[in-house]
């Protein structure tokens, strides 16, 4: 294995409820670009794989017990905040085994792992490492009276191990859209952005099935908007795919359905001016607010694959208990 960082750009992550539940009967609605960086909690196994050693292939992780999605929180006692705190450990173990804490879903975990040094010369487990994700998503609403906002609408995972990020500290922070790769059948578009250097805009302190969730810190727009309830018919989604400017454009709810995770829809992008820029939905749009009768109803989340103009979309409600706001009775 010759890496053993790997780093990742793309929003397409238990969640912790805040400890405080807030009312609100107005929301400030999103539409806006930014950008999400998430240091993960400990080291996520991203991979296990082999070492190439003089000898031959060694496996010193997968023969240890780890496994892809385990968080490593510690190693000889010391607590980790980074890959490159990790590999140092083992470089200064020399060879010796090497004591590994690990919180496996719910449970924590000791794993003991004899380094194997590589042909390069380099002590090493045979494990692919992530310790920050980086990448655009869109915010959907921040509450008033709190500063809690809700983005994405969907969990953020590594894009390896398809494993949710569990955050030790995050950021959002002002993003600008340079381009769009349109979406075609089978090929799923995306908006191109930075966000380097930009205004820091909140904390992420939560990544769930629901979103991503934290307080702003600057503000996130100054439209607000009573929250709704999901019907069949003409809707619309604020988005931003120029610049930093938030539009609003058509589509239309074809369908309601409820599972385990709560309540969604299916939704058609019926503006041709959004299906001439971008192809329909692209990845960074997830968090979009989606607007009927003047009011929030929910979120886009996800595309369909084979048709770009057609994605899937989460409801308000579902976000809102996910972050821990209650609609307050009129």
């Amino acid at each position: 294995m010759k890496k053993s960082i790997l780093t990742a750009l793309g929003c397409l992550l238990l969640a912790a409820v805040f400890p405080i539940a807030a009312f609100a009967q107005e929301l400030i609605v999103g539409g806006q670009a930014i950008g999400i960086r998430i240091q993960t909690e400990g080291v996520l196994v991203s991979g296990v794989g082999e070492v190439e050693t003089a000898e031959g292939s060694r496996r010193p992780a997968a023969d240890a017990g780890l496994q892809e999605g385990d968080r490593i929180l510690q190693a000889n006692g010391r607590e980790l905040h980074s890959a490159a705190e990790l590999i140092a450990a083992v470089g200064e173990a020399e060879g010796r085994t090497v004591e590994l804490t690990i919180r496996r879903e719910e449970r924590e975990l000791l794993a003991f792992v004899q380094p194997a040094l590589s042909k390069d010369g380099q002590w090493m487990m045979g494990l692919w490492l992530r310790d920050v994700v980086t990448g655009i998503g869109t915010v959907t609403f921040c509450d008033p009276e709190t500063g809690i906002y809700g983005a994405l609408g969907h969990s953020i995972r590594d894009d390896t191990s398809g494993c949710r990020v569990d955050v030790g500290t995050g950021s959002i922070t002002e993003a600008e859209i340079t381009g769009v790769t349109s979406g075609e059948p089978g090929t799923p578009g995306a908006l191109n952005g930075d966000f380097t250097g930009g205004r820091v805009l909140g904390s992420v302190e939560q990544n769930g099935d629901c979103g991503i969730y934290g307080r702003a810190t600057a503000p996130l727009g100054s439209r607000t908007v009573e929250v709704g309830q999901f019907r069949t018919g003409p809707a619309s989604i604020l988005t931003t795919v120029n610049g930093r400017e938030v539009r609003e454009f058509e589509v239309r709810i074809t369908r309601l359905y409820r599972d385990s995770a709560g309540e969604h829809v299916m939704l058609s992008v019926t503006d041709p001016e959004l299906r001439a820029l971008t192809g329909g939905i692209v990845q960074g749009m997830s968090g979009s607010p989606i607007l009927q009768d003047g009011k929030l109803v929910g979120a886009v989340t996800h595309v369909f694959v084979n048709d770009p103009t057609r994605g899937y979309g989460i409801s308000i409600q579902d976000m809102l208990d996910a972050a821990g706001i209650e609609e307050q009775a009129a």
